[in-house]
């Protein structure tokens, strides 16, 4: 299963480094305010947007609690419009299947439209140690693929670069992947996109085989969803003959009356539009209209085992807009690599830890502490998943899996704490020392951890068991 980047630290000693770096805390400070005030434009024309997001809860709910039967229909309507029908439980079976249908059509490349589900179980590298080469064909996605980067941000995975660091990876790379950049390239934005047009538009034209992900799959007509607002995942879905769709299981919808509400909260959610550009829809094969053999893999990859948790699984509703991401203080501040996943900020500090399970890699243990509970990220969410209460939830499990082993320094010092306090005589000598070490070193000793990034306001000179038994006699 392939969800954290390999070699990663933990977040806390990534997440320093990253504030090390100026020019990224810019970029991201003025790429998520510019992202959450167009949001906030946006959303406050919909009068009825809380019940909005308290219905698309609901639905993604209900559609969980009965997911066996949903997904047995999309099969059955997916099978009936011409489409071969995959099940993945891991990120294995998932890559081979992909790589197994380019291998019957002689692809050494395939073209890929943006998808979190094949960045999380590494598609591309898995294809790449076949000999068969990958592209992305988002225009951020480009940019993170050329300037051999790892995407940050789930909806603008290039949001750490400014315009000056594209126009140099568009230079210096472009030409070894296909088409270069134009001798007079500027970093106006106009001409970066154009430049990326034409070296897309050569790939469009050659491709054979494609891959994409999909936002939704309505479970009653078999139908799969992309929304988009650049237009290249439609050319990946119309042009080459070939098309694998790469689904989570936790995005089937049961109706098209119940996808409605989803297409007005995702486009206000993620990008601050009213609606997305271009809405993709397909089911199965249309005889000489698009791909005529499409494949759709349903993938599982650590689904299940979240969807029997009883406070995450509501994680499992997530649309995938980064709306959490662009008001959340600590992803503003250290981006989206500190996470060392392929789902950054908020929803990634619940998401990796449920899919990958907790207790046995530190970095994803590391997770759920990436957060300082403000909520912010709960309040902004379309499908209303309570982030703070799952985190809290995982910080406990990442504790309970950690018991009976040696303890930890922070574990040790609860229990020298739990002591201190059954004692009067020891709280006693305890408020003594607290006065003479936070006067004199204005930190508590032994707890530099804790300290070394929080204010510690100094001991009162008189304790309250002190003054109490100086006024009462």
């Amino acid at each position: 299963m392939t969800a954290t980047f390999v070699g990663m630290p933990p977040f806390p000693r990534a997440a320093r480094e990253a504030l090390g770096d100026s020019q990224l805390r810019h970029n991201l400070e003025h790429a998520t305010h510019t992202i959450r005030e167009k949001r906030a434009r946006v959303v406050a024309e919909v009068e009825d947007w809380e019940e909005l997001r308290t219905r698309a809860a609901t639905i993604k709910d209900a559609t969980l609690a009965s997911l066996d039967r949903h997904l047995v229909e999309l099969e059955e309507k997916l099978t009936a419009h011409g489409a071969v029908v995959h099940w993945a439980r891991d990120a294995g079976e998932a890559n081979a299947v992909v790589a197994e249908v380019a291998r019957a059509h002689g692809a050494d490349e395939v073209l890929k439209v943006k998808s979190m589900a094949t960045q999380e179980i590494g598609l591309n590298e898995s294809l790449a140690e076949q000999g068969i080469q990958a592209w992305e064909t988002d225009l951020a996605e480009l940019i993170v693929q050329l300037g051999d980067d790892l995407p940050s941000h789930i909806l603008v995975p290039a949001i750490h670069r400014n315009r000056a660091e594209i126009r140099a990876i568009f230079e210096e790379r472009m030409a070894a992947a296909g088409r270069p950049a134009p001798d007079d390239l500027t970093d106006d934005p106009a001409a970066l996109a154009a430049a990326a047009r034409l070296h897309l538009r050569e790939k469009f034209l050659n491709a054979r085989v494609a891959v994409s992900g999909a936002n939704f799959a309505v479970a009653e007509s078999g139908t799969l969803v992309v929304v988009e607002s650049e237009g290249n995942g439609r050319m990946c879905l119309t042009l080459p003959e070939v098309l694998v769709t790469i689904v989570g299981i936790e995005k089937v919808v049961p109706t098209f009356a119940e996808l409605d509400v989803f297409l007005q909260l995702l486009p206000r959610s993620s990008t601050g539009e009213r609606m997305n550009p271009y809405t993709s829809m397909w089911s199965g094969i249309t005889p000489g209209d698009g791909p005529q053999e499409v494949h759709v893999v349903l993938l599982d990859n650590g689904r299940t085992r979240a969807l029997a948790a009883e406070v995450g699984r509501q994680a499992l509703r997530c649309i995938r807009c980064s709306a959490c991401l662009n008001v959340c203080p600590v992803y503003e501040r250290v981006g989206g690599h500190a996470y060392g996943s392929v789902y950054p900020g908020p929803i990634g500090a619940i998401l990796t830890p449920l899919l990958r399970g907790v207790g046995t890699d530190p970095q994803v243990d590391s997770l759920p502490y990436a957060s300082s509970l403000c909520g912010a990220c709960y309040e902004v969410c379309p499908v209303k998943i309570d982030i703070p209460s799952v985190l809290v939830d995982l910080r406990a499990q990442v504790v309970d899996a950690h018991r009976g082993g040696r303890p930890s320094t922070e574990a040790a010092a609860m229990k020298v704490a739990a002591a201190t306090f059954a004692s009067p005589r020891r709280l006693g000598l305890a408020e003594r020392l607290a006065r003479l070490g936070t006067a004199a070193a204005g930190h508590l000793p032994l707890a530099s951890a804790w300290t070394g990034a929080r204010d510690l306001p100094r001991a009162p000179r008189q304790s309250f068991r002190a003054w109490w038994k100086r006024t009462q006699q």
